[in-house]
């Protein structure tokens, strides 16, 4: 789908079911599961059996999969689901009518664990799957799983200048959380009635937009 090397290619159907199954899925992620998804493909498996790379300090696998949908969206706590289970790197395409959108979660390993949290998602927009920004670059797994959330995350990321992929996460992150901030103060400070309070909260505003442009 993506033109991968032919060596990594899996192409097998997973019964989405499988997914579900689990007694602690609550019956609303099984809604999602069963009404947005019409079915899931392994299309590549890329790993160093696989691909002419490196082993990984931290990647060992980086599975790609096709999620064909009933609707242009799927709820997030289905790829949280599928990243619980399967316990490797996850490259996810979505497709719907001959469109596609990749989403890829940036990955932390748990202290004292061998399975990973997802800390951050980041997805392209929905495009013909010839032009996802997508391509296999480095010489380790590590490597390339990096450049996959990069080349996915696109300006979220490129703008930091950070050359640690953790370092640029975290950086967005905090952006984000400042633009949270943002939003709520200028709400609040539309309905304030007090002038005093208008100026106080303005003079907070400022701040706030002040250390998110240091962030960019």
């Amino acid at each position: 789908m993506l033109n991968l090397p032919k060596s990594t290619e899996f192409n097998k159907r997973i019964p989405k079911q499988k997914f579900y199954e689990n007694l602690s899925v609550t019956p609303a992620l099984k809604k999602s599961f069963t009404e947005q998804i019409r079915m899931i493909w392994w299309r590549n498996k890329i790993a160093v059996s696989t691909a002419n790379l490196a082993p990984g300090k931290t990647v060992t696998e980086l599975e790609v999969l096709e999620i064909c949908l009933n609707q242009p969206s799927l709820d997030e706590t289905v790829l949280l689901q599928i990243d619980r289970e399967i316990p490797y790197h996850i490259l996810f395409l979505l497709e719907h009518e001959r469109k596609c959108q990749a989403w890829i979660g940036y990955k932390e390993a748990t202290s004292g664990s061998t399975a990973f949290q997802v800390r951050q998602y980041y997805q392209t927009q929905w495009m013909d799957v010839e032009l996802l920004p997508l391509k296999i670059e480095g010489l380790s797994m590590d490597a390339v799983y990096e450049n996959f959330v990069r080349q996915i995350a696109g300006e979220s990321l490129a703008s930091s200048g950070e050359k640690d992929l953790r370092d640029s996460v975290e950086r967005d992150l905090r952006r984000k959380q400042l633009q949270k901030q943002i939003t709520a103060l200028e709400n609040k400070i539309r309905k304030e009635k007090q002038l005093n309070r208008q100026v106080e909260l303005n003079t907070e505003l400022k701040a706030l937009k002040k250390q998110s442009e240091e962030l960019l």
